[in-house]
């Protein structure tokens, strides 16, 4: 008796907790959770068009919720991660793209989910070609990824993707201490798979800023 009334009350809890995330709390983490299992554990052969369907999904969240950043940032992350798995010429309209979406979500909440439209956008003006080509802008790159750090000096990925421009701009001695917080982050619930995979990534890149 005791055993039903406790797991009536774990699935009233859990129950509520759903109601309280909401339909588009939900959306964005399952559109996160497919991104993670796409990035970190599918084979880079599959990536594109499993990024493909992934982008479908993402803009029918989009489109079912109209005035909130939360999609369109995960919206922007699926299609910039589309563009670097397909390369080449078609990958920049694809990237234009993903910048119209994350400053979109810019104008209607700056700071969602920790400040990510920020960082977002910062990598891809650091690692997008410059004029002619493309849009590519490393002192806005900068800007961004630090605006992003304001909002969550602790994150996982605001440390690591500053520490990469950092690295990347001939400046890798100064990423050292920022690599060295993405590793000690605290984890994110729900994103195991993007923890360990960014982490694997801020210990390669560490190595490789401390060689240089």
């Amino acid at each position: 008796m005791n055993r039903i009334k406790l797991f009536g009350a774990a699935l009233g809890l859990l129950l509520s907790v759903a109601a309280w995330a909401g339909p588009v709390e939900q959306d964005v983490a399952q559109l996160q959770q497919a991104w993670d299992v796409i990035k970190y554990r599918k084979p880079a052969a599959e990536q594109e068009k499993l990024y493909e369907q992934l982008a479908q999904k993402a803009a029918a969240v989009v489109a079912a919720n109209p005035n909130r950043a939360e999609p369109l940032i995960w919206q922007g992350i699926i299609v910039s991660s589309l563009a670097g798995a397909r390369g080449g010429v078609g990958a920049l309209g694809l990237v234009k793209q993903a910048r119209a979406q994350y400053e979109e979500a810019l104008k209607i909440a700056p700071d969602a989910l920790n400040g990510s439209a920020y960082n977002s956008l910062g990598v891809l003006y650091y690692k997008v070609p410059g004029w002619p080509l493309g849009f590519g802008d490393k002192a806005k790159a900068k800007d961004l990824l630090q605006k992003a750090l304001a909002v969550n000096p602790d994150g996982i990925d605001a440390n690591f993707f500053f520490a990469e421009y950092l690295v990347e701009t001939g400046h890798a001695a100064d990423a050292v201490p920022y690599l060295e917080k993405a590793i000690a982050a605290p984890p994110r619930p729900g994103r195991e798979i993007a923890d360990a995979g960014r982490r694997d990534e801020a210990l390669q890149l560490l190595a490789r800023a401390r060689k240089s």
